[in-house]
């Protein structure tokens, strides 16, 4: 399974000298073998009056993701009718420009219609079936994991709530990734939660799961969030990325960015350089670890500000495209 999508990560390439690389490689070449991917709005994608997105996301990112085209309320707003011409968009860019494609996401409390929440035992049970088999027959064979149940777990380590815990029970989990496997078995199948990046009561909850599942064959992979504050990562990022991979999955950071008081200091920026290179290092030391996807690609465009007043400067590029100086200390942790 899966053979098709080895091509794609070995065709991304790395210059020779480690010292030229540093001085004028992108992050999808210094990534390489891994993926260096992105969420990518089709309206960003699609701004006449802003090429620039489209262009750094075509020349920096060899992984794309969806930043909310593939979501629920997007793509099945009224029960039974689906629409899809937002993610083609994205899926369309990913292809023309070679890079894999995260299917983001499925089954999620968050961004569902109104309807969706209306229903009732088995009557959610087979919409929510429906969803899976529908959204994932419709990208078959363009994607390379999906997000199959994104963010289920409270942070002490049980399931948080959801429509989908309240009349299915704890076994929706198992019962979304049997659809999705059933659906399309040629993509990896992800669990993708946040505030887990660290060993917690969270994680170790989450990792309970996954050693449950990975002996049904039904799970291929876990990812991070990774949406941090300037100077608070956890300590032990490589050490739980580990014992995920040692459960027999995959690894990926999948909405990495590193926030901060705006306007930054000096001193937060400074910080930031360490904070990104600080999780590039993690992954690399993880051979499961499959790739990176910060959330976005320049702050002009970040969610961050939006759900968190006052804070921001949060990606690679500022709000005119410029590196920063994370740009830099992630291309050098990549290369090292």
């Amino acid at each position: 399974m899966l053979s098709l999508l080895v091509p794609v990560l070995l065709s991304l390439n790395v210059l020779s000298s480690p010292h030229e690389a540093r001085q004028s490689t992108t992050l999808k070449a210094a990534a390489s073998p891994r993926y260096f991917g992105a969420a990518l709005g089709a309206g960003h994608l699609s701004n006449v009056s802003d090429p620039k997105f489209a262009e750094f996301g075509a020349a920096q990112f060899s992984g794309a993701t969806p930043e909310n085209e593939m979501k629920w309320d997007f793509t099945e707003p009224e029960q039974g009718v689906f629409t899809f011409d937002q993610a083609n968009q994205v899926a369309a860019f990913a292809k023309a420009n070679n890079q894999i494609l995260r299917g983001h996401n499925l089954v999620w409390f968050s961004q569902l219609p109104d309807w969706v929440e209306t229903l009732q035992g088995n009557d959610l049970l087979n919409a929510m079936n429906n969803h899976i088999t529908t959204v994932m027959t419709q990208f078959k064979g363009q994607i390379f994991a999906w997000d199959v149940v994104n963010e289920p777990m409270a942070d002490d380590g049980t399931l948080g709530p959801s429509p989908f815990l309240t009349q299915l029970g704890s076994g929706y989990i198992q019962t979304a990734l049997t659809t999705a496997r059933k659906a399309d078995n040629t993509t990896f199948l992800y669990i993708n939660d946040f505030n887990t990046e660290g060993v917690n009561a969270k994680s170790d909850g989450l990792l309970s799961i996954v050693q449950s599942l990975k002996a049904l064959n039904l799970i291929d992979g876990i990812g991070f969030e990774s949406h941090f504050i300037v100077g608070e990562l956890p300590t032990d990022i490589q050490t739980n990325l580990q014992r995920f991979a040692d459960a027999g999955v995959d690894v990926a950071i999948t909405e990495l960015d590193v926030r901060m008081t705006v306007p930054p200091s000096a001193a937060d920026l400074e910080q930031q350089t360490k904070d990104y290179a600080t999780v590039i290092n993690a992954c690399k030391a993880v051979s499961r670890c499959r790739g990176i996807t910060t959330w976005g690609i320049t702050d002009l465009y970040s969610w961050v500000p939006g759900t968190f007043p006052n804070m921001g400067a949060a990606l690679l590029f500022d709000d005119s495209y410029n590196e920063k100086a994370s740009f830099t200390s992630t291309i050098n942790a990549l290369l090292s």
